[in-house]
């Protein structure tokens, strides 16, 4: 029978297998450690600089708001009240017919659901020189003229929108309810301008060279020669051609 007796003072132990595996988890873990480390600071730069551009933005929206401030007050004056509210009729004329009637319908009709329909609009000019419309909708159920606003936003012709007032329908008219909807329109560019535009910006401009053909030179027209006339012959004398007598 063999025994296996271990005299030494401590235990035997495997320096190589510990460290394989201890090292290999220690390593993972310092390379996350950096991995994460690294994504912090730049998480940190990125915000800074975000933090940094809208203090900018912000400073120029204060900037631009004073200047309006200080516009508005110049137009409030009592001598330039006659001027603004001149300037503001001509510009809400100008807003009205450049707005086409044609589009608007077709961008209602597209976005308007069934058993639901319009009774009145008005265009108007807010605050900000938008064009407002002023809608008012009748239909049978309220949950129609919901999916009327959800369209209007979604279709990219219509912004802030939202119901002002809702009623309930007179007797006769064939509707339950009425809502009077406001929204800014946002007009669509004419396709033909668009494509013009497009044109312009793919294209480039050729300049045309004319080429002036010179017409070669016309020789002078050769004049005849004139001939000398002959001379005229002098008289001669009666005398001299009869003969004389012996």
């Amino acid at each position: 029978m063999r025994l296996n007796i271990n005299l030494a003072s401590q235990p035997y132990e495997d320096a190589r297998q510990f460290w394989m595996r201890w090292g290999t988890a220690l390593a993972i873990a310092v390379i996350v450690t950096l991995g994460l480390l690294i994504y912090t600071i730049s998480n940190w730069r990125a915000a800074r600089q975000d933090h940094a551009t809208m203090a900018a933005y912000r400073a120029e929206i204060a900037d631009r708001d004073r200047k309006r401030e200080r516009a508005q007050a110049f137009l409030n004056q009592p001598e330039n009240r006659a001027t603004r509210d001149q300037s503001q009729f001509l510009n809400q004329l100008i807003e009205r017919k450049t707005l086409s009637w044609t589009h608007v319908l077709e961008d209602l009709e597209k976005v308007m659901p069934a058993r639901v329909h319009l009774i009145s609009i008005h265009p108007a000019l807010d605050e900000e020189n938008q064009l407002t419309l002023k809608m008012a909708v009748g239909g049978d159920s309220r949950d129609k003229v919901l999916e009327l606003v959800r369209r209007m936003e979604d279709s990219g012709h219509f912004a802030q929108t939202y119901i002002e007032t809702e009623t309930t329908a007179a007797a006769g008219s064939g509707d339950s309810v009425q809502f009077n909807i406001n929204a800014v329109y946002i007009p669509q560019l004419a396709p033909a301008l668009t494509t013009v535009a497009q044109k312009e910006t793919e294209t480039p401009v050729k300049t045309k060279t004319k080429t002036i053909s010179k017409a070669p030179a016309k020789s002078p027209a050769k004049t005849p020669a004139k001939t000398a006339a002959p001379p005229k012959k002098a008289p001669v004398p009666t005398n001299a051609l009869k003969g004389s007598k012996p």
